[in-house]
């Protein structure tokens, strides 16, 4: 099962805010621009983020109006899959983090009675764990055109038809633990800056932006990393 460590992430300002919960940079205080760009410079000194992903990818054997039938035995359940990938021919089940360090030194920082440092420091590590995932479905388009098939656009548990304990299963189908990734007994992802998706591998697989995901969720109206179309 396969294991990739050396993913070059671009931590763009646009998205660092946005998961900062800002609209655009004009409505930055100076002192909060300054101290993202410090801890943008601290994250890379001190080698704050270790992104690395381990997926593997399945034929799909069946399919049901409620799962996804894998090779080896694997299923997945939940609605989703079937309505959003009738053409697949393979699945990828894929887990990404960026390791532990940066969550660690937001804890101290909260810890140390910092917690706008925490609480940036917590806004730059979703901005990294999303950049990993815009690596990682790059990756799976190449993956997929190199079987003459198309890849779809990610899709994680805990979406409307694939439910989060479906976590437990994607788990069990990649190497999760060698990349130090493990599930609390709510089905948490432990370090918490990790995810897991699956894409579907075929003719004819579907694609949405992420703005038309967003306009799609049922906290659209409030969400502060809302992205717009």
């Amino acid at each position: 099962m396969p294991v990739i460590r050396d993913i070059p992430l671009s931590l763009k300002t646009k998205e660092v805010l946005r998961w900062e919960g800002f609209r655009g940079y004009s409505e930055i205080r100076p002192e909060i621009k300054s101290l993202i760009l410090e801890l943008l410079a601290s994250v890379k000194e001190a080698h704050l983020l270790e992104p690395a992903v381990a997926y593997e990818i399945y034929p799909i054997t069946g399919m049901s109006q409620r799962q996804l039938s894998l090779e080896g035995n694997a299923v997945v359940h939940g609605s989703l899959l079937p309505s959003l990938l009738p053409e697949a021919k393979e699945l990828a089940a894929v887990v990404c983090t960026i390791g532990p360090k940066l969550e660690k030194q937001v804890t101290d920082y909260f810890n140390r009675g910092e917690p706008l440092r925490g609480m940036l420091l917590d806004g730059i590590g979703s901005a990294a764990v999303d950049s990993v995932t815009q690596e990682v479905c790059k990756f799976m388009a190449g993956e997929a055109s190199s079987r003459g098939y198309q890849a779809s656009s990610p899709i994680n548990p805990g979406m409307p038809g694939l439910p989060i304990t479906e976590q437990w299963q994607l788990l069990k189908m990649v190497p999760a633990r060698e990349i130090g990734v493990d599930l609390t007994s709510s089905a948490i992802m432990v370090p918490r800056k990790s995810t897991s998706m699956v894409i579907g591998i075929g003719p004819q697989m579907k694609t949405w932006t992420r703005a038309e995901v967003c306009a799609h969720c049922s906290l659209r109206e409030t969400c502060p990393y809302r992205i717009h179309a």
